[in-house]
C-alpha cells in the first residue's frame, strides 16, 4: 500500500495537514507502508521539514492508492479510482458540495468521510472540535478585552502554536464576571482547557444563576440544563437527539445573569433556538460577548447572523435592529462565529488529529477491520453509494 498526503488546494487556503512530517516517520516504520507528501506551499509544515524526517516529496499522487487530506478536494484535482480520506462536507447534503459527491461517483472513487468515523456505539472517534474550542475560547477572551479596554491580545493566527498562545493569556485581567458554555464534546474539553488555564473558577449553574462572585467564574451546561420535555419538563438524551422537536430550550435565566457566552454544543435544526431575538431586546439581557463555535448561522444563537473570518473574527450584533454593526458599540452584542477556528493554530490541530488518525483508524486501513470502523464511514465506494448513505441519491440525482 502507498499512501499519499495531498496538499490542500481549497480556496481559501488551509495551512492543516493529516500527518506532520515527525507522524509520517513513524507511520512508514510501525505499518510498513510506502508514502509521500505532495508538495505544497501553503503547509504549516513546509516540505523540507518532511524532507528530514525521510519523507519523499512529491509533485503529484496519482501512483498512491490511499489518499489523505483536510478539506474538500477540487473537483477537477480528484484522480479516479483512488481511495480518499477527507472532510467531504456531504452527509447533510448541502447544496455547496453537490458536484463534489456527484464527481465521487462518476470517478469511481471510494470515499472515507472523518466525519463518519465511528465506534460501535456510533460516537466520532476524531475531529478537529477540539483546537474550535482552545481557539474560540481565547477569542472570546480576545473580544472581552478589546470591548472594555481592559488587554490586548495576539490574533491566534498570529501565535506560533499553542505554547505562544498560552503566553499570551498571562495578559488576561478580568473582572468578576460570569462566563457560560453550552457542550460536552471534543469543542467543550478545548473550551475547558483555556479557562482553567486562566484560573477561572467552575461553579455548578445553580450556583451561577443565584449568587454573585467577587471573581470571574464559568459554568458549563450540558444538554439536560438547557433543553426540557414540553410536556413534562423532564430529560432523555436518546429522545432528544431523535425527537428534538418535543423539547423546549429553557436557556434564557442565563441570558440574564451572564456577560460572555461561548456555544460548543451540537444543535439539530428541529430544534428550538436557545433563546430568541426578543430575548436579546428584554432589559435584563447580560450578555456583551457571544462566541459562537458551532457557527450555525441563524441557528441557535440567533445573533449569529453570518460567519466571521480569520482576518476579522469580531461583528457587532445591534440589540434594536437585528443587524450586523461595529463590534464595540454600546448598543450591540459582540459576536466571534469563525467558522474555521482550528486553522488559526494549524500545527498543533494537525498534531492532535494526526495522532488520532494512527492510533484510530490506520491500523483498521493497514490490517484487519472487525468493528467496521472504516466500512461504515465509506459514503461510496465503485461509483455507488453504500447502503447506509444511500438516502443522498436524491441529492445527487
Amino acid at each position: 500500500m502507498q499512501i499519499g498526503i495531498i496538499r490542500e488546494e481549497k480556496i481559501p487556503a488551509d495551512k492543516r495537514v493529516a500527518f506532520t512530517p515527525e507522524q509520517c516517520k513513524s507511520i512508514k516504520e510501525q505499518f510498513g507502508v510506502e508514502l509521500v507528501v505532495q508538495s505544497s506551499k501553503v503547509r504549516s509544515f513546509p516540505d523540507e521539514l518532511y524532507v528530514q524526517q525521510g519523507i519523499q516529496i512529491v509533485d503529484g499522487v496519482s501512483d498512491c492508492d490511499v489518499l489523505f487530506g483536510v478539506k474538500e478536494v477540487p473537483v477537477e484535482l480528484l484522480i479516479p479510482g483512488k481511495t480518499y480520506f477527507f472532510f467531504s462536507h456531504t452527509i447533510k447534503k448541502q447544496a455547496h458540495n453537490k458536484k463534489l459527491m456527484k464527481a465521487l461517483l462518476e470517478k469511481n472513487i471510494t470515499m472515507v468521510d472523518y466525519e463518519c468515523l465511528t465506534n460501535k456505539a456510533g460516537e466520532r472517534i476524531l475531529g478537529f472540535g477540539r483546537y474550535a474550542g482552545v481557539v474560540g475560547t481565547y477569542n472570546a477572551m480576545l473580544a472581552y478585552g478589546q470591548r472594555f479596554g481592559l488587554y490586548e491580545l495576539k490574533p491566534a493566527n498570529k501565535c506560533v502554536d499553542r505554547a505562544e498562545l498560552e503566553k499570551e493569556l498571562k495578559k488576561v485581567k478580568l473582572p468578576p464576571i460570569k462566563i457560560v458554555f453550552t457542550g460536552g464534546g471534543r469543542v467543550a474539553s478545548g473550551t475547558l482547557e483555556i479557562l482553567n488555564t486562566l484560573g477561572i473558577k467552575s461553579v455548578s449553574p445553580e450556583e451561577f444563576l443565584t449568587l454573585h462572585f467577587d471573581e470571574p467564574v464559568y459554568t458549563q451546561l450540558h444538554a439536560d440544563h438547557h433543553y426540557h420535555r414540553k410536556d413534562d419538563g423532564r430529560f432523555d438524551m436518546h429522545e432528544l437527539m431523535q425527537h428534538p422537536e418535543r423539547y423546549r430550550a429553557v436557556f434564557v435565566p442565563y441570558t440574564k445573569v451572564a456577560d460572555v457566552f461561548i456555544s460548543c454544543h451540537f444543535w439539530d435544526p428541529k430544534a428550538e433556538k436557545l433563546f430568541a431575538k426578543e430575548d436579546i431586546q428584554a432589559p435584563d439581557f447580560t450578555l456583551k460577548v457571544i462566541a459562537d463555535i458551532t457557527c450555525d448561522i441563524d441557528g441557535s444563537v440567533p445573533s449569529t447572523i453570518r460567519s466571521s473570518t480569520i482576518e476579522e473574527p469580531l461583528y457587532g450584533y445591534d440589540i434594536a435592529s437585528g443587524k450586523e454593526t461595529l463590534p464595540f458599540e454600546d448598543s450591540s452584542i459582540t459576536i466571534m462565529a469563525v467558522d474555521n477556528l482550528p486553522c488559526e493554530l494549524p500545527r498543533d490541530a494537525s498534531t492532535d488529529f494526526g495522532y488520532a488518525l494512527i492510533e484510530k483508524v490506520l491500523p483498521c486501513l493497514t490490517g484487519n477491520d472487525p468493528d467496521q470502523i472504516i466500512e461504515r464511514a465509506m459514503i461510496c465506494r465503485g461509483g455507488e453509494l453504500t447502503e447506509k448513505f444511500l438516502y443522498l441519491k436524491d441529492y445527487v440525482s
